[in-house]
């Protein structure tokens, strides 16, 4: 009779993801199976799943991070907080930092004493449109338009090892996010769709971001939506390279350096572990 299946969930600011470790898990994880773990219906629930620790030749540890939609994304700020709490709650890290692969390249980070704060060096911030990437001829895309159900929207596009296209705002909202979101997602000069970020500048410290996040829709908060918002308002001018993220969820901190490097700050809450029972994967449809 199969043995249920270790799971663990934690949540980075209403951002929640399960925690799968390939030793334990014993099953093919198709993206089937990740639909079904992640419906808030028929499976545990969660904004996606974190597959690890992988075996990795220059990294110490390797993940692979799948929204709910069963498709893979290249990074996730808050995926990545998350999979280092885990690794610290195992009692694999201390506190050094430690080096993490993706499929959008490696990141080091550090866990802060008493588990709660985690600190990821994210990589560096391209505006470039083939790193992106994005359609039409090589350039920054730096305040570009595009019409939207009629309305016309300036945007910058950038990529910290995934892509997203920032809109600026003189207000957000989670209304206008969900309405425009999926359409900027999907896109066609995003050729492999795209994360969006409504983004209200507060002052030169601060911003105010909505997310629609590719594979995944609406969401309360995002580690790499926060860091590619931050980049476009320091690229612009309109903010210092320090910058507080504020969402739905709560707040992140930024600092970005000279070359757009981005160091990323935020929180990270332990939810429940416990163990799939194997009857739940019984149901091998759910819809996308």
């Amino acid at each position: 009779m199969p043995l249920p299946i270790p799971f663990y969930k934690y949540h980075a600011l209403g951002n929640d993801y399960i925690v799968l470790a390939p030793d334990e898990f014993g099953e093919e994880l198709t993206a089937d199976v990740i639909r079904l773990i992640c419906h808030r219906n028929y499976g545990l629930g969660s904004d996606g799943v974190l597959y690890g620790p992988l075996d990795d030749p220059l990294c110490d540890f390797g993940l692979r991070i799948y929204n709910p939609d069963g498709s893979e994304a290249e990074k996730s700020g808050n995926g990545l907080r998350i999979f280092s709490r885990y690794l610290w709650d195992k009692g694999l890290i201390g506190d050094r930092p430690v080096n993490i692969k993706t499929a959008g390249g490696p990141v080091n980070a550090r866990v802060d004493p008493g588990g709660k704060i985690i600190t990821v060096d994210m990589g560096r911030v391209s505006f470039e449109s083939h790193k992106i990437p994005v359609t039409g001829p090589a350039r920054e895309v730096i305040n570009e338009t595009m019409e939207v159900k009629g309305q016309i929207l300036e945007y910058c596009a950038a990529t910290i090892g995934n892509p997203h296209c920032v809109v600026v705002r003189s207000e957000v909202s989670a209304d206008e996010a969900r309405k425009w979101g999926p359409l900027i997602e999907t896109d066609p000069r995003f050729p492999n769709r795209t994360n969006v970020q409504f983004m209200q500048i507060l002052d030169r410290s601060n911003i105010s971001i909505e997310i629609w996040e590719r594979g995944a829709g609406y969401t309360l908060a995002s580690g790499s939506s926060s860091s590619a918002a931050a980049a476009v308002a320091h690229r612009l001018g309109l903010c210092d390279h320090e910058i507080t993220v504020h969402m739905p969820g709560g707040r992140i901190e930024i600092e970005i350096a000279p070359d757009f490097a981005i160091r990323m700050t935020g929180s990270v809450t332990r939810v429940a572990t416990g163990t799939i029972d194997p009857e739940m994967l019984t149901w091998k449809t759910v819809a996308r």
